[in-house]
């Protein structure tokens, strides 16, 4: 006779159960059960337990550590319950196998961040359950498009040491790209170029995350043994399997999401065919739809600290301040139905312990440069728990770096990657929701988004910004994302009026582009005036108002440095966003638009083209 154990099930009850609504109940039910039980019972307790525990845990006030001790120790209670069960009477695991892929091009910090958090996960939450040393039901693929051979090297390395840590995990590297790209029968690899690549085996780095991501797919159909218990998961290599969440000594990660068991249950229990989580942490955008707001918020830090005494103890550090909503961080939140909240969001500083305003400057000067390669200091997105998990709600954006798709859904693909435009998930995401409607969901399981990590900026690769001695500069990927948005807006307008699953009209489709094109020329500009006029009020309340960090940088080393590094950010933003902008020119060419835009209806009117072809493979 099997003896299922529920020791942590009854310790949480026991220590919980005066102040969660539901436990006693639970408690009941556990005590009428004995050692003659059928498992199923046992396991559906826990089923029952985890929301109860879920909404305590993330309630204001609540005693988060140990409810996620808690939390953690009831599904690998239970996990070892499901592996009693399989010995006995149900050897047939119907839960999901997952596969990941993680695009990575010379990014050995962000590859490193993203396996600790799938080994995290696994090792709190024990899906599948780990035998021989390793967790059964989840693989990972590390999808190489380095150039630089030292990267290639560390990112080889820690796949062997989280090998080594119980992660299935494969790099797929160029030369066996290649391969896989040229096994497909030349018609075909012919036709699915500007999803595929066609770089040459010389240059098959840096084909783009886009062309890089998708061959995944093919390693995917490799790799698959169950077409109807693999699910395949995108992510991005600066996307982490955690949360974060506010504390009274600030931002505070957590591993405190049941990733694979909650989508693994979403498309049991639903028809979807994708599903996509949404990020938190640093926005998920281009630094240069988001400028304007940034220097308001800047603007409101020096504004504030000249009103404080350099020496006096630090006072930014407001835990209860208003959180940023939703799209808080984009300049033009209005145009994807968002309305603008506050004017300004408060800055939190970061260091732990006594400090004054002068350590808190220091530290804020620091990070500001971080902007140019996305991070926003002051419009970070924060965890929210809802509804709660089990809740799907109707998508219209793909998140590249956290989508999951079933075997069918394999051929919903983010396309024209080959014209390198910012905005690829959400025109794909359009395009989807209008084919397949309710079967493209969104679910509550956010990746935790870090566009820098500790290492700094000098180990971080991002296309599209150049980091050089004169400064920063973002003008290749300001210039992809104007495009990227007309590109989005147009295929938006589109579907509204066209049939997604024939080919669009040529003249449907240069009628909308036009008009999308005069819509944001117009927003542009007005950003643009903005954006200078913002950049001139924070050089005079920096360096001309006479305020004490400027009377007193020439006594106090670290205060100059500050300074400097403040002088740098705005200097990056007038090269960036200025009269003299080179992508600003670019964007107001009548030549490069005539050129941009032929290149979007050419690749609209042949997205019904090639996605026949790419259906095939599936």
């Amino acid at each position: 006779m099997t003896t299922f154990r529920t020791t942590s099930l009854q310790a949480c009850i026991a220590r919980f159960h005066t102040g969660i609504p539901g436990l006693v109940e639970l408690g009941a039910q556990l005590q009428g059960l004995d050692t003659s039980t059928h498992a199923d019972a046992f396991i559906q307790l826990y089923e029952q337990c985890y929301p109860l525990i879920e909404k305590a845990m993330w309630s204001e006030g609540a005693e988060f550590d140990p409810l996620l001790d808690c939390y953690q120790s009831l599904f690998r209670e239970q996990e070892t319950l499901l592996q009693q069960r399989a010995d006995t009477t149900h050897p047939d695991d119907k839960r999901h196998n997952f596969i990941l892929s993680i695009p990575v091009a010379d990014r050995p910090p962000h590859l490193r961040a993203c396996l600790e958090s799938i080994y995290q996960v696994c090792k709190q939450f024990n899906y599948g359950g780990n035998t021989a040393g390793s967790w059964d039901k989840v693989q990972i693929i590390v999808a190489e498009d380095s150039r630089d051979e030292k990267n290639i090297h560390r990112h080889i390395e820690l796949i062997e040491e989280y090998r080594q840590k119980g992660l299935q995990v494969i790099h797929f590297g160029q030369a066996e790209q290649y391969a896989l790209l040229h096994a497909l029968p030349q018609h075909q690899r012919e036709r699915l170029g500007n999803l595929l690549t066609t770089q040459a085996k010389d240059k098959f780095y840096l084909k783009g995350q886009a062309a890089n991501r998708n061959l995944s797919y093919l390693k995917f159909l490799q790799l698959t043994k169950d077409k109807d218990r693999t699910l395949y998961y995108l992510v991005d290599s600066d996307q982490s399997f955690c949360v974060n969440r506010q504390t009274a000594s600030g931002e505070e990660v957590v591993y405190a999401l049941n990733y694979f068991y909650y989508i693994d249950k979403a498309f049991r229990h639903n028809d979807a065919l994708m599903l996509t989580g949404k990020m938190v942490g640093d926005p998920p955008v281009s630094p240069s739809v988001m400028a304007a707001n940034f220097l308001d918020d800047v603007s409101a830090f020096f504004s504030h600290l000249a009103s404080l005494r350099s020496e006096q103890p630090c006072q930014f550090h407001d835990q209860h301040a208003q959180k940023p909503g939703e799209a808080a961080y984009h300049d033009l939140a209005r145009l994807f139905g968002f309305e603008n909240g506050p004017s300004t969001f408060p800055y939190q500083c970061r260091l732990e312990g006594m400090h004054d305003h002068a350590a808190c400057l220091n530290d804020f000067a620091q990070r500001l440069n971080g902007f140019f390669f996305g991070e926003h200091l002051t419009r970070k997105t924060w965890f929210s728990y809802g509804d709660g998990f089990n809740q799907l709600t109707p998508a219209r954006t793909i998140y590249p770096g956290n989508y999951i798709v079933n075997y069918a859904g394999l051929k919903y693909i983010i396309p024209f990657g080959n014209l390198r435009l910012r905005m690829s998930g959400p025109t794909a995401g359009r395009l989807i929701a209008a084919e397949i409607k309710q079967r493209f969901a969104a679910i509550n399981m956010p990746n935790l988004h870090r566009r820098t990590t500790e290492a700094g900026l000098l180990d971080d690769f991002r296309p599209g910004v150049e980091l050089g001695q004169e400064g920063i500069d973002l003008s290749n990927e300001f210039e992809r994302q104007f495009f990227g948005d007309l590109m989005l807006f147009s295929t938006e307008a589109l579907v509204k009026h066209a049939d997604v699953n024939k080919p669009f009209e040529k003249a449907l489709l240069v009628k909308v582009i036009a008009q999308k094109e005069t819509e944001l020329l117009a927003l542009y500009q007005q950003k643009h005036d903005a954006i200078v006029e913002k950049n001139r009020q924070l050089t005079r309340i920096v360096f001309s108002s006479g305020h004490w960090w400027v009377n007193a940088r020439k006594h106090t080393p670290a205060l100059d440095t500050a300074l400097h590094q403040a002088r740098a950010f705005i200097d990056n933003i007038d090269r960036n966003f200025g009269e003299g902008a080179s992508a600003w020119h670019q964007i107001r060419s009548e030549t490069h638009r005539a050129q941009r835009t032929q290149q979007i209806i050419e690749a609209l009117l042949h997205y019904r083209e090639e996605r026949e072809v790419w259906d095939s493979l599936f």
